[in-house]
């Protein structure tokens, strides 16, 4: 790749990998749902300036409710009850797996065995990581809401499938202007107007800060810069850089954080994200056994 596109590609790895430290400090001072409303409030504003995407309103709701409102709002909510910054980068990444369950179910997208390897193997170093809880850096149901998270992620994945290949930036940005009503009525139902007024109230500059990074780092730039790599390479190049993600979120978190792992779950982490390669490196390693032949 050009270097201008390495370096593209190494801003998203490390913006979404730092994002989930930035997360952790955000809700430290603005409850779940509401961090979900306010974060893609700001998205939302560049619709003024951005055309909408040739797509329905009935897909840009579909997305809007799977890779926003679901996602967020169970991870923001696994953070809050007991998901640790790191782990939550690497048990999210499970997406992968639900995308081709999901396709295979709904799409008729054919499993490839290495897809049923890289599950197994990934599930089993899942399991080791919520085995090797320790310290309260994961609680059961921090671990299962992280995986509904996942879950809603997969399904987004599905509504993108829909789209046609639309301008990225437009999806993105149209996209967010779904969440804010549904996160605000969470909000409301949930956490309750004094919690949002006092988070409004007493929101700091650190604060401010971690709601402009989710806003225009990890949401806007980060899926605009790697939507913009998938068009200029294959995406078999491409792809595998998002394994990376999880590596980046774990070592931020350890760093700036202070959060630790127990040996287990360092094994654990290490054996999901060799599932995860297998899933995508499964179908490349297969053709060239079959050329070999």
């Amino acid at each position: 790749m050009p270097l201008k596109d390495c370096l593209a590609a190494l801003i998203v790895i490390v913006a979404w990998g730092v994002n989930f430290v930035v997360i952790k400090v955000g809700l430290q001072e603005i409850p779940p749902f509401l961090l979900g409303c306010l974060r893609f409030a700001l998205v939302a504003l560049a619709a003024f300036f951005v055309p909408r995407p040739a797509v329905s309103w009935r897909l840009l709701i579909m997305f809007g409710m799977t890779l926003s409102v679901g996602q967020f709002a169970f991870l923001f909510t696994a953070m809050t009850v007991g998901m640790s910054a790191g782990l939550a980068s690497l048990v999210l990444q499970s997406q992968a797996f639900f995308t081709v369950l999901i396709a295979a179910l709904l799409l008729g997208e054919r499993m490839r065995p290495h897809h049923i390897a890289g599950m197994v193997v990934a599930a089993a170093g899942l399991g080791l990581i919520q085995y090797g809880a320790h310290a309260g850096n994961v609680t059961a149901l921090g671990f299962v809401l992280t995986l509904a998270a996942a879950f809603c992620w997969a399904c987004g994945n599905i509504v993108v499938k829909y789209t046609h290949k639309v301008d990225v930036l437009g999806l993105v940005v149209w996209g967010a202007v779904v969440p804010p009503i549904p996160f605000l009525l969470l909000s409301w139902a949930f956490e309750g107007k004094a919690a949002i007024y006092n988070s409004l109230a007493n929101l700091s500059p650190v604060g401010f800060g971690a709601l402009i990074y989710l806003a225009l780092i990890a949401t806007t730039l980060g899926y605009v810069l790697w939507a913009k790599l998938l068009t200029r390479h294959p995406v078999g190049k491409i792809a595998p850089l998002s394994l990376l993600v999880p590596i980046v979120g774990l070592i931020s978190a350890m760093l700036l954080l202070g959060e630790s792992l127990s040996p287990a779950q360092w094994l654990g982490g290490a054996i999901a994200v060799l599932g995860l390669a297998i899933n995508v490196f499964g179908s490349r390693f297969a053709r060239r056994r079959a050329v070999l032949r």
